[in-house]
């Protein structure tokens, strides 16, 4: 068994402030510390699922082999994608299952790096809800130029953006975790996704979250349930063609988005884009997200 996990860190248990989030914050090794507990936990929550699978006869995945760190125990390979900010939040050697850690910026992929059709199975771990949202410390990928993106007219936060990359390549989306508004957000996109739901957000900046020690429990079990179950699920399904309508937070940055073939104009802060093959929608979003952000880092 082969598992892709795509890290975040805004929906970990006990996270509710980008203090905890950012490496210069405050208390970053506080966030840091409980992301690491939610990895670890789910990284043993797949091992259980394929040892399952090899009592059940279930071989892995064919197809092409890619980067992933296999589990001396259960023969599973798994790869953590750190998709949160600089992207380097984890301690490689504490790291459970020796999984193989994907870290570092400017992936062409982003927050979908590494994943290829060899893959059976995600995991978005850690998730937050899109912009606009009252969930925790919600935003769609870049908060201070994103202020809401529609997937064919249906609001999407990063879980139904980043679905196109698994449709791309046919892999499900087993589970995700986070807040009580990310797997509704996902499932439109994400078709049969587990949601494990760790706090519970009063507003962008409370939640009342589980005790760690119980997140982790939550997210161990409910990733080794899903997975072990996976066989039912399938890979995303949005019709194409399909149209992304992404509203920034000044017309500055739309300006700047018709610099990308492609990309109209819908009103001062709107443009959209609309293409017939899922990886390459997605990308050309991405291609949004990285030009905008010269407006915000300047």
């Amino acid at each position: 068994m082969k598992i892709f996990v795509s890290l975040d860190l805004e929906g970990v248990a006990g996270i509710v402030d980008w203090q905890q989030c950012v490496a210069a914050g405050d208390d970053y090794a506080v966030g840091r510390d409980l992301a690491l507990g939610e990895v670890n936990a789910a990284i043993e929550g797949i091992i259980a699922a394929g040892k399952i699978s090899s009592a059940g006869g279930t071989s892995p995945a064919g197809g092409p082999s890619s980067v992933g760190g296999t589990s001396p125990v259960s023969g599973t390979e798994i790869l953590i994608n750190d998709a949160h900010s600089v992207m380097r939040n984890l301690p490689p050697s504490l790291l459970a299952g020796r999984a193989a850690y994907l870290s570092g910026r400017f992936k062409p992929l982003y927050m979908m790096q590494g994943l290829d059709s060899s893959f059976d199975a995600i995991v978005f771990l850690g998730y937050h809800s899109a912009a606009g949202t009252p969930g925790i410390l919600s935003h769609t990928y870049n908060p201070k130029a994103i202020a809401d993106v529609r997937l064919d007219g249906v609001s999407t936060g990063e879980a139904g953006l980043n679905a196109l990359v698994a449709q791309h390549f046919g892999v499900p989306v087993a589970v995700i975790t986070g807040d009580q508004y990310v797997g509704p957000e996902a499932e439109p996109f994400c078709p049969g996704v587990t949601t494990i739901v760790v706090k519970e957000s009063i507003s962008r900046y409370a939640a009342v979250s589980v005790h760690p020690e119980t997140a982790r429990e939550l997210v161990r079990d409910g990733v080794r349930e899903a997975l072990a179950q996976r066989g039912g699920l399938v890979a995303p399904q949005i019709a194409m063609p399909a149209t992304l309508e992404v509203r920034f937070t000044s017309p500055d940055m739309a300006e700047q988005a018709t610099w990308i073939q492609g990309v109209r104009r819908l009103d001062h802060v709107t443009v959209a884009l609309t293409g017939d093959e899922p990886l390459a929608l997605y990308q050309a979003f991405i291609a949004l997200v990285y030009l905008t952000r010269s407006l915000v880092e300047n």
